[in-house]
């Protein structure tokens, strides 16, 4: 298991390519599922999860060829069951219910893990599928469902914390090739959700409205296959970004998509930092002391969770008093607690984070905890004081590509140290 070790005070500088969407390119190849013909998909990041979900799709028995961003899947001949061994390291995995419903009327899928940030219910995913004539039950820890034809019907997706993302997807793709018309009301709105809408329309769906609160899709008979391009990771852009924020002397990030990244670069602006936007790039340049802020983590196109615990660490040393709230994921607090053995001044009551800012973060070994958590932990590690070690960065690897050599390249010293090396 490797560790990361980050050499902190460094500035960065200098311009960072981002990659292709993980939370696009899952449910996108899962959606390879529903045709028998070739599809091509590029700019997929490499990435652990997207390793998983191609070895889940091999596993459904798809032809599967992967190089240089760009993977090919043809789904000629498929079994219906995904069981315990191969979904159990990534939550996405359950995404392939819905194409497995829609072209093959039934699916056995083990119940997914991934990353542990508190309750995070498949429920909705299921009441969709319901509506659309499927019997449900559970065995053994597998969701067994059965649909001999699914029917177009109208389905409310919004959850106490807001809209599913993967719930929509997982709806959308079972109804694509349904019977009549589904009306997916309260539906997720964000960019991923319109990229596999996309690509969808480019298999031959029938689908308005993606990007806003109610989707509509009328199925058809079959679907075929597509060449299609991720869209730029919004995330890992945002991540960048805040550590410009953090210790930067002038970073831009290139290869992105500004509109996806509207409600980061005005919470950033809000801090006090000058921000440049282009066709495909965002610059961002310190100026002065950053202000303290409130910030309120909520569905598209409000700021988004996945960002949550990336600013906790930039707030940690921005003078005056923060709050940060989690309305979707309110248990996603994990980092703070390694963030405070770095010597921040965190608060947490309920869904809320109060932060005091400190002068500086010191260096300590911390635990990454999930996905975002861990990038969080690399940012304090940028501003701290001495050599802070990072371990369980098997969960970074899942959503970020390269990140340790990305940051090196715009002048930070990080080092990924195999355990054996430790030795």
């Amino acid at each position: 298991m490797d560790r990361i070790f980050i050499h902190g005070g460094r500035p960065l500088r200098g311009t960072v390519k981002i990659g292709g969407s993980k939370n696009s390119a899952l449910p996108i190849l899962a959606a390879t599922l529903l045709t028998r013909g070739k599809c091509t998909i590029s700019r997929v990041p490499d990435l652990s999860d997207i390793h998983y979900m191609l070895t889940i799709l091999s596993t459904l028995g798809c032809e599967v060829e992967r190089a240089s961003g760009i993977v090919r899947v043809c789904a000629q001949k498929i079994c219906t069951q995904a069981l315990y061994d191969t979904v159990r390291k990534m939550r996405a995995s359950i995404c392939i219910i819905g194409p497995l419903l829609g072209r093959e009327g039934e699916a056995t899928v083990s119940l997914p893990g991934g990353c542990v940030i508190g309750d995070r219910p498949i429920d909705l995913h299921l009441r969709g599928f319901e509506k659309l004539g499927t019997a449900i039950r559970m065995q053994g820890g597998n969701i067994k469902a059965l649909a001999p034809r699914l029917k177009g019907n109208t389905i409310f997706l919004r959850g106490k914390h807001g809209s599913t993302v993967l719930g929509t997807d997982n709806v959308m793709m079972a109804a694509a090739l349904a019977d009549g018309i589904t009306v997916i009301e309260g539906a997720a709105e964000e960019p991923e959700v319109v990229d596999l809408a996309s690509f969808l329309v480019k298999m031959g769906a029938c689908i308005e409205g993606a990007g806003t609160s109610r989707i509509v899709i009328e199925g058809v008979k079959e679907l075929y296959g597509a060449e299609h391009e991720i869209i730029p990771d919004r995330i890992e852009a945002g991540t960048f970004l805040v550590a410009a924020a953090i210790c930067g002397e002038g970073v831009t990030v290139q290869h992105v998509a500004p509109q996806h990244l509207q409600s980061v670069t005005e919470t950033l602006r809000k801090t006090g930092l000058r921000i440049e936007i282009g066709t495909n790039s965002i610059t961002l340049h310190k100026r002065g002391k950053s202000q303290p802020l409130k910030v309120d983590a909520k569905p598209h196109p409000g700021f988004p969770t996945d960002m949550q615990a990336q600013m906790c660490a930039l707030l940690s040393t921005t003078e005056g008093l923060s709050t940060v709230t989690d309305h979707i994921f309110p248990r996603r607090f994990m980092h703070l607690a390694e963030l405070k053995r770095m010597g921040a001044n965190i608060e947490l009551e309920g869904a809320t984070a109060t932060i005091r800012g400190v002068p500086i973060l010191g260096a300590a070994p911390v635990m990454a905890s999930d996905l975002r958590a861990s990038a969080a932990l690399i940012l304090a590690g940028l501003q701290a004081e001495g050599i802070t070690e990072v371990h369980r960065v098997y969960h970074i690897d899942r959503g970020y590509e390269r990140i340790d050599e990305k940051f090196n390249g715009l002048g930070a010293h990080i080092e990924r140290v195999k355990t054996s090396s430790l030795r």
